[in-house]
């Protein structure tokens, strides 16, 4: 059962988030909900107007924590720093980048607030949306546009709301699992908004491999992709092993300093081999 408390801090986390939308009927659409059932609880109702895993989503979505702990704080990594400040340029001034660099150093979460922080973002892990209609509708649906009913019409709509927004910019994580039908089509999404949206392709080393080998084998549609995307492969995290330790403890000691009263990073470091999500964890068990 939900409870009153979470459906409070829900609201309050809607009500923050509405000032990246348009309109209060945007947002909706993008909590999947209606906009009188949204109205209903931005103004304190909230019995029996959205079922108990609807609160849920939307408390997942906007980072709400279902037992009230603390919220993960965001620490000025290396990877923030340099995926943050992308992101901002990319936005500014409708242009397009591709990052490719190993898992579990703070990519995901650091495009995931920059969407969080802005108008007009929207967040995309295709892992969860591998077809091109899946993408194509989330894109649409994460926009506040209607993303039901014909996919030629929620294509159409899509190109034309992008077309008439101020500096759009789409975040394509994990791109590495989209199918073939899908690259193409987000090349001929890319095309019809050239010079108005700006896009941003994230992936670990799987998806460099993936679009390395498509370009030697000259498959249709990558080497466009590939040039769309700047024509060529940003990374982080530094080359050699010292160097790539150094730069894995460094950010551990940042993200312990922001989230942890433990300050031993050497203990932490062996306990965890580095990995952010396994700190994540620990730090959960310990509070």
């Amino acid at each position: 059962m939900v409870t009153i408390e979470f459906k409070e801090r829900v609201v309050e986390a809607i009500k923050l988030d509405r000032i990246n939308y348009p309109s209060a009927s945007k947002q909706a659409v993008v909590l999947d909900i209606s906009a009188a059932q949204l109205s209903r609880i931005s103004n304190g109702d909230t019995a029996q107007v959205i079922s108990d895993a609807k609160w849920l989503s939307i408390g997942r979505r906007l980072g709400v924590s279902i037992s009230n702990r603390p919220s993960w704080k965001p620490a000025k990594t290396p990877t923030f720093n340099y995926i943050y400040e992308q992101l901002t340029y990319c936005k500014e001034n409708s242009v397009s980048g591709l990052l490719c660099d190993k898992a579990d150093i703070g990519k995901t979460f650091t495009a995931r607030l920059f969407v969080k922080e802005h108008k007009n973002a929207v967040y995309i892990d295709c892992s969860q949306v591998k077809s091109k209609q899946k993408l194509i509708r989330q894109i649409a649906k994460e926009f506040g546009v209607m993303h039901a009913g014909k996919y030629s019409d929620v294509y159409a709509d899509l190109v034309y709301y992008i077309q008439s927004v101020s500096l759009p910019i789409v975040i394509i994580d994990e791109a590495g699992d989209l199918d073939y039908p899908a690259f193409l089509e987000l090349k001929a999404l890319w095309n019809a908004s050239e010079g108005v949206c700006a896009w941003y392709m994230m992936g670990a080393d799987g998806l460099k491999a993936k679009i390395e080998s498509n370009l030697e084998r000259k498959k249709v549609g990558y080497t466009e992709i590939f040039s769309r995307f700047g024509n060529s492969f940003q990374k982080v995290s530094p080359d050699g092993k010292e160097a790539s330790e150094q730069f894995t403890k460094l950010q551990l000691a940042l993200v312990t300093k922001a989230n942890l009263e433990q300050t031993d990073v050497q203990q932490l470091y062996a306990r965890t081999g580095g990995s952010l999500r396994k700190l994540y964890d620990y730090a959960k068990k310990i509070k």
